[in-house]
């Protein structure tokens, strides 16, 4: 009886592993799709981890300046350097809640058509993004439940907000939409938690 209960066992497990084989093409197919460039979509992913915040940003560089190549006239060059100063200021953008007690840390900037940090060497030419990651030294990360999010008033080109958080009460996907017009300049809140 332990044999038959053992090769059954086996037998499962290998057409477990043939299942994963098989779909294989499929999963690489959904990463690439989910690192897709999407306008007017951005991706964050929020980890709660010890004393930090940690916010990853990725986005088409168009939801953020309105064009996605290098600045070419003045007044693209003054939009870039505008944009930049508002993602160094991330507090301004991430309003984190006042119970984690958290101060901005090092923001990272990278995009290859601004000539911003290490960027994505795979960037499809004529697709530039700009990628992020704002750090948050706080006292009591793990206290935090929410973040108010101000990207949609900064970013005209912002429409969607596509959001993974990692943190002590679990894994959450949260999804963002831009508000209506009457409350387009104020924070959306990123909540998360049971």
């Amino acid at each position: 009886m332990k044999q038959i209960r053992l090769r059954r066992r086996i037998s499962s497990g290998f057409a477990f592993a043939a299942a994963l084989f098989a779909a294989a093409p499929f999963l690489s197919a959904q990463a690439q799709q989910q690192h897709a460039h999407v306008h007017g979509q951005l991706k964050l992913d929020v980890a709660i981890d010890g004393p930090t915040v940690v916010i990853n940003m990725e986005s088409p560089l168009d939801n953020i300046v309105g064009f996605e190549r290098a600045p070419k006239t003045d007044a693209e060059k003054k939009t870039v350097e505008d944009a930049v100063a508002q993602l160094r200021a991330a507090d301004k953008l991430f309003a984190i809640d006042p119970a984690a007690n958290c101060k901005l840390g090092p923001v990272d900037l990278r995009s290859g058509a601004l000539g911003l940090g290490n960027p994505d060497p795979s960037e499809p030419p004529g697709h530039a993004d700009l990628d992020a990651t704002f750090s948050f030294n706080c006292t009591n990360a793990a206290a935090a439940k929410f973040i108010d999010v101000n990207l949609f008033a900064a970013f005209k080109g912002t429409r969607q907000i596509d959001s993974q958080i990692a943190s002590a009460q679990g894994q959450f996907k949260r999804q963002l939409k831009r508000p209506a017009v009457a409350q387009a300049n104020q924070p959306v809140r990123l909540s998360w938690g049971k």
